[in-house]
This record gives structure tokens, C-alpha cells and sequence, in this order.
């Protein structure tokens, strides 16, 4: 029988959601309030996959866990899925403590040593380029980077090496075989771990149960279509997973719908491209013109930033489709449906 809890594990529990797979939540400094990590006991030791944000809160979270549910006994592995803070933030922590060795998709484990080794990608002026050649405010950019896209506070490091995870790959713990799935649009490449023998399947962010996950275009890749990739990636997880596997979420509860949420998503990001197409048929609209057409009620630098970077996503999907085309280039860009 399958167990799928029906309450969230509470600060410093592990619930068993499966033989020797546990389920245990961290708590995040953001609207989106939590992250679920996953432990699995490898016998001597376990394995981790994600690891929470890097910050002190986060620590303590962790010397609980430690001092009592894992019964004193070492991380042996760190699985990161992607390269977000809440995902890969404790790593560093993690495996200075333990000499545990890092598993990631190449791409994420890049990115997040890119990031790290050069704040000023994240918060300098990359990102004021992008948020000004595509409408925003000078006053809200301002704001926006006051804010402060944080990236290298919120780790604790990464080690220089790591092993690689990539598509296909088998990741065996403790007798059990799971097949990496890798997926991009949320991340470039983010992981997901498919045990097909007992029905589960560690989805990472790539597909929630409550909410789509950002799908944004990003300052090192400003003119990218993350969205084309999000999109193929959850077809491709259509065709590859089965409908009825249990699915164990980054954020959220556990769900067993994995096909019907995938049209859900499927069919969400449909009609936000049919509401930007039609807000730009009257005239030319640049993407700050049009984030409060999806976004209306945006609070908070942080979420500002997100729902902008989302709408710019949209953008350029649509202009693959061929629906829209740039009107205008310069000193905004702006969009007309074609």
C-alpha cells in the first residue's frame, strides 16, 4: 500500500515514504515557505537529495535532523537537482562535515559555481540591462536590485569537484535503481529520480502539484526561451513516466495525477500566451507593460522580479511560435501580435 502522507513532516521529523526513503521539510525565508528534502538510507551511511538554503536558520534545522532522526549516521552523497539556493544551499555544509561526494547535471553544477564565483552576474549589470531594454521603470530596477539577487549569501560553497548526472543515467542506493530524468525550463537542466520498480518518482521543481514553478528568462541568457524548454521537458515526462507513479515534489505534497498535472500545466501556459497575444493586438507592448496582465498583484522586490522574468518567458515563446514579432527594438523592446 502506498504511503502518501496527508500532513507535511513537522520541523526536525522525517516521515517514510517509502522502505528507507524519508521525507523531511526545511523552512525558506520566502512567500514559498518551504522546501521538501529527500533522505535515503544507503545503510552506512545516507543520501541526500536537495539540501536547503544556506543560512543559519537552516544549520540548526540540520543539527536536529542529524542529532536524532538520522540516528548519528553520515551523509554519504548530496544530490542537488538544480542550482537554486533552497535546492544546493547546505551542500557546502554538508559535505565539509562529512567528505560526501557531490551528483548534479553538469549544466546546474556550472551555473551555481558561476554564480558564486561572480556575484556581480547575478546582482550587477546584466540584470539592469535586461529589466531597462524591456520596459521597467528606472525607479523599479533600482528597487528591484536593492533587493539583491543574493545568490552567493544563500550557499554554504560547493566543492571544486562533483559527479555528473545526466539523462538515462542509473543511480542505484542501497539495491534500488533510479533512472535520472533531466529537464530544463525551471533550471537548465534540472534532475528528477524515477524508481519505476516501486512507483515513485522524485520530481524535483519541475512538476508541483499547487502552483507551475517560475519559468523565467534569466540575465546571462536574456533573449532564451525557457519556456519552450519547460514545455518539451513535461511532455518528454508524459511519454517517460507513468501516469500513476507517486510523485514526491521540491515544495508542496506528494501527488499521484503526474499526466493530469502536466496538462493542467500544460494547458496554464497555453492561456497565458493567449492573454499576452491579445494585449498586444492594439498596439506594440513591452514586457513591463505586460507582467500585470499575468501578474496583477505582485508584493515585493522578489516577486516583482519573478513575474517580470515569467512574462518575459511567454514573450519569447511566442515569438517562436511566429505569433508575435518585435515592433520596436530600441530603447524598449516592444511586441505586436503578428
Amino acid at each position: 500500500m502506498v504511503r502518501q502522507p496527508a500532513i507535511a513532516p513537522a520541523p526536525g521529523q522525517l516521515i517514510e515514504i517509502r522502505d528507507g526513503v524519508f521525507w523531511a521539510q526545511l523552512r525558506l525565508p520566502f512567500r514559498l515557505n518551504h522546501v521538501n528534502i529527500y533522505l535515503l538510507d544507503e545503510g552506512d551511511g545516507w543520501v541526500v537529495v536537495d539540501t536547503g538554503i544556506g543560512d543559519s536558520p537552516t544549520v540548526a534545522a540540520w543539527e536536529v535532523l542529524l542529532a536524532g532522526p538520522l540516528a548519528g549516521r553520515p551523509v554519504t552523497r548530496v544530490v542537488c537537482t538544480h542550482h537554486h539556493p533552497d535546492h544546493v544551499g547546505m551542500a557546502g555544509w554538508l559535505i565539509a562535515r562529512f567528505g560526501a561526494t557531490l551528483h548534479m547535471p553538469e549544466a546546474e553544477f556550472l551555473l551555481s559555481q558561476h554564480y558564486s564565483n561572480r556575484p556581480g552576474a547575478i546582482d550587477g549589470k546584466a540584470f539592469f540591462d535586461l529589466y531597462a531594454a524591456n520596459g521597467m521603470p528606472p525607479d523599479q530596477i533600482a528597487q528591484v536590485l536593492s533587493d539583491g539577487h543574493d545568490y552567493q549569501r544563500r550557499l554554504t560553497g560547493l566543492p571544486d569537484a562533483f559527479v555528473r548526472l545526466e539523462d538515462g543515467d542509473e543511480f542505484v542506493v542501497n539495491g534500488r535503481t533510479f533512472e535520472v530524468l533531466t529537464g530544463g525550463g525551471h533550471s537548465p537542466d534540472q534532475a528528477m529520480l524515477l524508481c519505476r520498480a516501486e512507483g515513485f518518482f522524485l520530481c524535483a521543481d519541475q512538476v508541483l502539484p499547487r502552483i507551475s514553478p517560475n519559468v523565467g528568462v534569466v540575465a546571462h541568457e536574456p533573449l532564451g526561451d525557457p519556456l519552450g524548454r519547460f514545455l518539451t521537458s513535461l511532455r518528454d515526462i508524459r511519454r517517460r513516466a507513468p501516469g500513476d507513479v507517486v510523485c514526491y515534489p521540491g515544495h508542496d505534497w506528494p501527488f499521484d495525477t503526474l499526466h493530469e498535472r502536466i496538462a493542467q500545466l500544460l494547458a496554464h501556459h497555453e492561456q497565458r500566451c493567449a492573454v499576452l497575444s491579445d494585449a498586444c493586438v492594439s498596439e506594440p507592448k513591452s514586457a513591463a507593460e505586460l507582467t500585470p496582465k499575468l501578474f496583477p498583484a505582485l508584493a515585493g522586490d522578489h516577486q516583482i522580479s519573478f513575474g517580470f522574468m515569467e512574462t518575459l518567458s511567454h514573450i519569447h515563446y511566442l515569438l517562436g511560435r511566429g505569433e508575435l514579432a518585435l515592433s520596436e527594438a530600441a530603447p524598449v523592446r516592444r511586441f505586436r501580435r503578428v
